[in-house]
């Protein structure tokens, strides 16, 4: 498939796209309300409802797309919402939405709901994000952790911890040489039901707890989770505004939301050389930065065979580079968007990357 280019004159500039609620962004008349899908042969125009709920980090750029779809079809009305990635694959299996958008590849467990449901549904790799851990921008004390760092300080064996120093002696336990500073441990991050909880306990989390476990100073299902005890905000707009009101914050969220915010600072994060990697669009593209993560659209099968969504999907594809771009994610790869186009074009049913 080729990528047809937006047209710049219907270009908007890159902006953060934090939506808490359903975005409505095309408008109908009271006539085509209710879900119907039509299609008009002889202007080609069509008209229908497509649902897509999930990822509070892929919903910019299925809104951004959906603005643009809506000046070439302006009677199709494309609804975003935000939940999470897993509220979203509930409402998805369930039957629920058309779109589900995902900040990790779907669960076995939840591949698993579809099945029993008879949903089928095409995984659609859309863009790279990288999750950038955060604190205050006037936070002079920590500039790079490790991941044995971020284990010690939201990991499981840490619940209690109030101040950066309780975490000290884990970390060094654990073969650390940071040097925590003694100050207030202020810690907002997304809740379970977020993808990027997820991605974070998969990329941040679990290779440390993993080792605890073996050592059986935690459970394995310890393993695989963050200590509970801090503010689970579901809103990446709030997680910013209480890092960057706490002196000495921490927390994370996409790359995306934090390049664009003000009063925070990204914290660089060491790879396995020990080298601090600062988070950037090349680092993250490059798989150089440690904490970076795919993103994904999953279509309904049947939902597919309808006009209105088939002509949603196809101009998402169409544009994956740009609409990645607009709202200030990392593009794919040629090769991965070759990818994604095949994947849409053949229908090709079943987790690829998901499933695990």
């Amino acid at each position: 498939m080729s990528l047809r280019p937006i047209s710049s004159t219907h270009s908007r500039p890159r902006r953060m796209l934090a939506l808490t609620g359903v975005v409505t962004v095309a408008l109908l008349t009271a006539a085509c309300g209710g879900g119907g899908t039509s299609t008009n042969e002889a202007t080609g125009s069509l008209s229908g409802t497509v649902e897509v709920s999930g990822s509070s980090t892929v919903e910019p750029i299925s809104t951004w797309v959906a603005e643009e779809y809506a000046i070439e079809q302006p009677d199709v009305l494309v609804n975003v919402d935000g939940p999470g990635t897993g509220d979203g694959f509930e409402l998805f299996c369930n039957g629920e939405t058309d779109i589900s958008d995902a900040s990790r590849p779907i669960k076995a467990s939840e591949a698993a709901k579809c099945q029993e449901n008879g949903i089928e549904f095409i995984e659609i790799k859309v863009a790279i994000d990288g999750l950038a851990v955060v604190t205050s921008a006037g936070n002079d004390a920590v500039s790079c952790l490790s991941t044995a760092d971020i284990y010690a300080l939201v990991g499981p064996e840490s619940q209690g911890f109030t101040n950066w120093s309780d975490a000290q002696a884990l970390a060094t336990e654990l073969g650390s040489t940071t040097t925590f500073p003694s100050a207030p441990l202020d810690i907002t991050a997304p809740g379970e039901e977020s993808g990027t909880f997820d991605s974070f306990v998969e990329l941040a989390v679990t290779p440390v707890g993993e080792l605890r476990a073996e050592a059986g100073a935690i459970t394995e299902d310890e393993a695989e989770t963050t200590r509970p005890d801090y503010v689970s905000q579901a809103s990446d707009n709030v997680i910013i505004q209480n890092i960057a009101g706490s002196p000495t914050s921490f927390g994370w969220v996409g790359f995306a939301f934090a390049s664009e915010a003000s009063g925070v600072k990204m914290i660089a994060i060491q790879n396995d050389d020990g080298q601090c990697i600062e988070p950037s669009a090349e680092t993250i593209a490059s798989g150089t930065y440690p904490l970076a993560r795919d993103l994904y659209i999953y279509v309904n099968a049947d939902s597919a065979e309808r006009a209105d969504v088939a002509g949603y999907v196809d101009f998402y594809v169409d544009n994956l580079a740009e609409a990645a771009a607009a709202v200030g994610y990392v593009p794919l790869t040629s090769s991965a968007i070759e990818a994604s186009a095949s994947a849409w074009d053949n229908r090709t049913t079943g987790a690829v990357d998901g499933g695990k």
